[in-house]
């Protein structure tokens, strides 16, 4: 897989290579079986909006005549990139003696086959390739327990990436009677659900031993795109944001091992960057870590979590250039634009910067500039490679499981930042009828600014130029338009979360026979939720400590969801007389049921902190986690008036 974007904008070569390239219309691609000839035609004509922001990048960087030292990227040498993989999952030890064989037995008892198996393969690339070491690597097999020769030979035959991708291509083999979770195209516009409930890399597993094939979708019509729903077990869902910091910090790693997992089962190779090392600036807005900017906005506000120039940016298109023909695509005067990012660099922590003064284009233009100034990518230069690549997976369902995989992966600033960017391009694209931008012009527009950076290496391959840019905008297009399904966290995520916490709590020994077991194991919510309904019903207590002394009983049943339970607390209140709306805008009770402002917290037990999906119920919750306490507290969303 050498298929992605990952050019620099001072490479003049690149850029100068990719401005002369001939007109769209003359660079016909190959029509795919099924492919509409009315929309490649179209598509053809809007890619322009790519090459024409190519070439504004490039007369931008001529401009200031900038020069960039471009680190040496040394080819990785085998086992190296093994190694590096072991070291971000907190697997490392597995490639020494025995050092913490705890922490490594924690979150290896976490995982899926198709998990452990990617884990397994790694440590046997990196075993080959040091065999001359006195401490060999360890196997997985080691510390699980010793699995039955048969069992073994039979998953390892089926984890095998290029067997699995053989018989994808080649099988006629009938249909196994199993969960369909291909998502091919049988009703255009209707809902198809997305499962979040069973790990990617396991439903992949199931459609290439049944050889399900899917279409390839890649339809830029915004109209044409399906549209996915994410099925409400009854746990309900759980968004970025409603995990604590403590139990976040542990879903990179899980979701970069499921990545590697899925990558493995679709044949495709899982390749990284090496971060670039630039000169230090002695700007404070333009060309500075995302890191270094939240350290310096929180000094101002506690609570930042994107940039508070990328909020002036955002606030002021949002104000006055949402209705602007060509927002985004029209270019600003470069001159203009670079006087105004040395006003901004001078007046913006004064408060003195005029924003009203700026011509909206101009404000794109500083818009762009800022994410293209990064010292690294925004989508970071380890995993740029791989946000680039989802385009070469031909299921559209698989490429999202990819980028909802990968979202999670990125450190907080820059997914935090990358969501309030997603948001303000959606509501560019809401008001295309005016402004003439739809998802597609939008994505086209971006992409350059996304997966172009300074500060890497050219890796474009020789006449591969128009299907990288095609496919980069694909992505972008993607990003946009699913945003609130990426910015999910899978169910079999959160379960796993959960478990590596009670192993934490229990401390398993090391010998303990049962973990051999563990690897065979899917660790889904309903699947403890099923072994757990013996008690039918139960009565817990709710605290809200923010405006009750005591604690309120619920009695749970089978039907109980958290939107009972708040608004059985709201008509409570109502009933004690604690009218309390007028002063806090927290409770409505002139008839009326609304509590959004209110939200149920799970605390303790399993998790650290767990913001509940309304529709989740809570009898289910209490089976699979009975010591945690539930506690109400106020929308962080709504002001506290207190």
């Amino acid at each position: 897989m050498s298929l992605f974007i990952s050019s620099c904008l001072s490479t003049r070569n690149c850029l100068r290579k990719m401005s002369q390239l001939p007109p769209e219309s003359l660079l016909a691609s190959p029509v795919s079986e099924g492919t509409n000839p009315r929309v490649e035609s179209l598509d053809n004509l809007s890619m322009d909006s790519f090459w024409l922001e190519v070439e504004n990048i490039k007369q931008s960087a001529e401009v200031e005549q900038e020069e960039c030292s471009l680190a040496d990227v040394k080819a990785q040498e085998e086992g190296e990139a093994e190694a590096e993989w072991l070291q971000d999952t907190g697997l490392s030890n597995l490639l020494g003696d025995c050092a913490s064989e705890h922490d490594n037995i924690l979150l290896l008892s976490t995982l899926t086959k198709t998990q452990a198996a990617a884990v397994q393969r790694r440590l046997d690339t990196y075993s080959r390739s040091r065999r001359r070491n006195k401490h060999p690597v360890r196997d997985v097999r080691d510390i699980f327990g010793v699995v039955s020769s048969e069992v073994t030979a039979t998953e390892k035959k089926e984890s095998r990436p290029d067997q699995l991708w053989h018989n994808r291509q080649t099988s006629n083999v009938h249909r196994t009677e199993t969960q369909d979770y291909s998502c091919t195209v049988r009703n255009p516009g209707k809902e198809e659900m997305f499962n979040m409930d069973v790990a990617y890399s396991e439903q992949a597993a199931v459609l290439l031993k049944g050889s399900f094939l899917s279409e390839s979708r890649k339809l830029k019509d915004g109209n044409a795109l399906t549209k996915f729903k994410i099925p409400k077990g009854r746990l309900g869902v759980t968004r970025i944001g409603d995990l604590s910091a403590q139990d976040m910090k542990k879903i990179p790693t899980l979701a970069l091992i499921e990545l590697t997992a899925l990558c493995d089962i679709l044949g495709l190779e899982l390749k990284r960057n090496k971060a670039a090392k630039l000169k230090t600036t002695e700007k404070r807005l333009f060309g500075v870590p995302l890191n270094t900017l939240l350290e310096n906005d929180q000094k101002l506000l506690p609570s930042t979590k994107v940039p508070l120039l990328l909020q002036a940016l955002l606030s002021c298109l949002e104000k006055r250039g949402l209705e602007t023909e060509g927002i985004l695509r029209v270019s600003g005067s470069q001159t203009r634009i670079k006087s105004l990012e040395q006003k901004l660099e001078r007046d913006f922590y004064t408060g003195l910067f005029r924003w009203d003064e700026v011509h909206q284009n101009d404000v794109s233009g500083l818009l762009k500039r800022f994410i293209r100034e990064l010292p690294a990518p925004l989508l970071t230069a380890e995993y740029l490679p791989a946000f680039a690549a989802v385009q070469n997976i031909p299921d559209l369902k698989q490429r999202l499981q990819a980028l909802n995989l990968l979202i999670l992966i990125l450190p907080e600033p820059n997914r935090n930042t990358l969501k309030a960017l997603l948001e303000f391009l959606s509501k560019v694209v809401a008001r295309e009828n005016n402004n003439k931008m739809n998802l597609w012009n939008v994505s086209t527009v971006m992409a350059p600014n996304l997966f172009m950076h300074k500060g890497l290496p050219n890796k474009i391959p020789e006449g591969k130029e128009k299907q990288l840019a095609e496919g980069a905008a694909d992505v972008v297009r993607m990003m946009i338009h699913y945003q609130d399904l990426l910015w999910t966290v899978s169910s079999f995520l959160v379960a796993q979360v959960r478990k590596l916490n009670e192993s934490n709590s229990k401390r398993y020994q090391f010998c303990d026979k049962r973990i051999k077991h563990l690897l065979r194991k899917i660790h889904a919510d309903k699947d403890k939720v099923e072994k757990k309904q013996a008690e039918p019903s139960k009565v817990v207590k709710i605290h809200a400590s923010f405006l009750l002394k005591d604690s309120l009983e619920v009695h749970l049943n089978n039907a109980t969801r958290v939107a009972d339970v708040l608004r059985q607390f709201q008509k409570n209140m109502c009933q004690h007389g604690w009218n309390i709306v007028n002063t806090v805008n927290l409770l409505k009770c002139n008839n009326s049921m609304e509590c959004t402002n209110l939200l149920l917290y799970e605390v303790g037990g399993n998790i650290g902190e767990h913001c509940l999906d309304p529709d989740t119920y809570l009898l289910d919750l209490y089976h699979i986690n009975p010591h945690a306490e539930w506690i109400i507290k106020q929308n962080p969303s709504y002001p506290w008036l207190f």
